[in-house]
């Protein structure tokens, strides 16, 4: 027996193909962004990870991952289906300062970013932070909790790091999947808010949009 597809009516409508959006995941070395991509991802995540080599020890900081021995090279890649309608496709970014000049190839056509942060290395989010602030691209904050590491209030964060107030500031668990969803999720809206002016936002939708 042959099986085919079935015909569809003539007044069937295909269903609409989801939106897709790009978030970028940035932060310092060693902050677990690889570890994300990797726990949300439902296909097999794409990695460009290299072993660290006593060559690059002058250039890579390894305070405080001392246990780190691979690194992010070019970019990690992985994608989530949020509903129905909405796929996003996630972009690691490499923590290294020398590879830095492959930001602006990744940030390209990105809805949003990740800035994942590891509160016993603060400093190194800075940078992260900077890039897209200066490029007016709407960002998460997003603390991975490591279990050695004390933990602050979501606010305590906010003022270290000098974020405006808009900034949604969340404490996560890279590893688990539900946890980096929510940080997503985050993202998304977040990145929708900047998007529509203040005075459609106050405007009632129609009854049939409801």
């Amino acid at each position: 027996m042959v099986f085919g597809r079935s015909k569809r009516g003539a007044g069937t409508a295909s269903p609409a193909e989801p939106v897709t959006l790009k978030i970028l995941v940035a932060g310092g070395f060693g902050v677990g962004k690889t570890t994300l991509v990797g726990a949300v991802s439902e296909i097999k995540p794409l990695r460009t990870e290299e072993t660290l080599t006593e060559a690059g020890r002058p250039v890579d900081d390894t305070a405080g991952v001392e246990a780190k021995t691979t690194t992010t090279v070019a970019m990690d890649f992985g994608r989530i289906t949020i509903n129905d309608g909405l796929v996003l496709y996630l972009f690691g970014t490499p923590g290294q300062d020398r590879f830095w000049f492959l930001w602006d190839e990744l940030a390209q056509g990105a809805l949003g970013a990740v800035v994942l942060v590891d509160t016993r290395r603060l400093e190194d989010s800075f940078a992260g932070i900077d890039y897209f602030e200066r490029r007016r691209i709407p960002f998460t904050v997003a603390v991975n909790h490591f279990d050695d590491a004390e933990l602050y209030p979501a606010e305590a964060i906010r003022d270290a790091l000098d974020l405006d107030a808009e900034v949604p500031v969340m404490v996560c668990d890279a590893r688990r999947r539900e946890s980096v969803r929510d940080v997503l999720v985050s993202v998304v809206e977040h990145a929708l808010r900047r998007a529509t002016p203040a005075s459609q936002e106050a405007e009632p939708r129609p009854a049939s949009a409801r």
